[in-house]
């Protein structure tokens, strides 16, 4: 056999729609007579970094799946490749092989079908999933939410940030507008979630403005259920106010012994009555929350008074308590908790307070 023809046979094969097994087959042919040309030529543009999958023909898309699936698959990001839905559903069968998938994908209605495919398949590998920066919006995140629930979802590690204020500049306004989740995501995830509580660890939701409480309060649906292990939970710049830690603190005082981190931060309506429902978590028996951060929550010395006094009544497990950029705070107002600090009776190790 000449290995130049059946490489020109196999780009012919491949101009239609391949699936991942066909492209494995026919690249592993393709070394059986030592003919590595196509795979090389991918290999060399990955390693120059001038990969440009905008002009890839489809034999060369096939390359680039076979090189990937043939490499340590435990993080994929797609970014490295291209920002676009096309090289999203051409790397799929990368997708589906991976453990962790990267965020910033420019991912619509098809992509979230096909991840909800993936996540439904006994065969996936997904543990992590970064959807962050993506215009899921509720329907986005109602065809993800098929897959979250489907009992052969593993994933542990849920990520749909909205944006990080560094990464995107002046479009920071056109993109929490277009980004953001609502009420009803939060209805769509927790029913999702619920429905298949047991392997998810850490769920970031980190500034999804339009949440607020009510969309916390359909998040404690799941967050209250017996089979919820989560122990991570972000709920950054989300509009949470003094309500939205009632229901939040009512939800894991239900079910307190899984929580190890609490990121609240940049919700400046908490404020102190927002500590103090919180407190009722902390004071409860079987909480074994390690760290919590509160910056810039709009806290007053109150809240410190309230922090202590649930703390002394539950000392041994809070490590890391942060506090920063409440500007009512001062250094006298949080001399209690730095008294705690020092005292070998209690487990708190770092204290970010006054800054």
């Amino acid at each position: 056999l000449n290995p130049e023809l059946n490489s020109k046979s196999c780009s012919s094969h491949t101009s239609g729609k391949l699936s991942a097994e066909k492209s494995i087959n026919l690249f592993h042919c393709l070394n059986e007579l030592d003919d590595r040309s196509l795979v090389e030529e991918i290999q060399q543009s990955l390693r120059s970094g001038r990969l440009s999958t905008d002009q890839l023909s489809p034999a060369q898309w096939s390359a680039l799946v076979f090189i990937l699936l043939s490499s340590d698959l435990d993080e994929f990001d797609l970014e490295k490749y291209s920002r676009s839905e096309k090289a999203f559903l051409k790397l799929l069968p990368v997708v589906k092989a991976s453990k962790k998938v990267l965020r910033d994908c420019k991912l619509s209605k098809r992509s979230f079908e096909a991840l909800s495919e993936i996540l439904s398949s006994p065969s996936n590998h997904l543990r992590e999933l970064d959807l962050s920066l993506n215009k899921l919006q509720d329907s986005g995140l109602d065809l993800l939410c098929v897959g979250l629930k489907s009992p052969d979802c593993k994933l542990e590690t849920l990520r749909l940030k909205v944006c990080r204020l560094s990464d995107i500049g002046l479009e920071l306004q056109e993109l929490l507008k277009s980004c953001g989740l609502s009420e009803i995501s939060c209805d769509y995830l927790a029913a999702a979630l619920k429905s298949n509580p047991s392997n998810l660890r850490e769920l970031d939701l980190y500034n999804n403005y339009k949440l607020q409480g009510p969309g916390v309060k359909h998040l404690c649906g799941f967050l209250e259920s017996p089979g919820c292990k989560l122990e991570t939970l972000r709920l950054s710049v989300c509009a949470l106010s003094e309500i939205s830690c009632d229901y939040l603190a009512a939800a894991l005082k239900s079910n307190p012994s899984h929580l190890r981190e609490l990121e609240l931060s940049s919700n400046n309506k908490l404020q102190d009555p927002g500590v103090k429902h919180l407190c009722g978590f902390l004071e409860s028996p079987g909480c074994k929350l390690e760290t919590l951060r509160l910056v810039n929550c709009g806290l007053s010395e109150i809240s410190c008074d309230y922090l202590a006094a649930a703390l002394k009544s539950n000392p041994s497990h809070l490590r890391e308590l942060n506090l920063r950029y409440n500007d009512k705070l001062k250094d006298p107002d949080v001399k209690q908790l730095s008294d705690l600090q020092q005292s070998p009776d209690y487990r708190l190790e770092t204290l970010r307070s006054v800054e």
